[in-house]
């Protein structure tokens, strides 16, 4: 009958244990998969036009832009 008691008094501490272990593993593989994918890059990114020019024919039609 002894086990009864001690399974109420350790079952917030032992699901605490399983809670950092699972965060735990969670982090170790966030870090594995970003070390394994490298720095991230935004080459995806537009340029916003500056608003203080004015937009021309030649701005729009040239295929040599920035």
């Amino acid at each position: 009958m002894g086990i009864h008691y001690d399974y109420k008094s350790t079952k917030s501490a032992k699901l605490m244990e399983k809670q950092a272990k699972r965060e735990r593993k969670l982090a170790e593989k966030k870090a594995k998969r970003l070390a394994k994918e490298g720095p991230k890059k935004d080459d995806n990114k537009h340029k916003a036009l500056d608003a203080s020019k004015p937009i021309t024919l030649d701005f729009l039609t040239n295929p040599n832009k920035e």
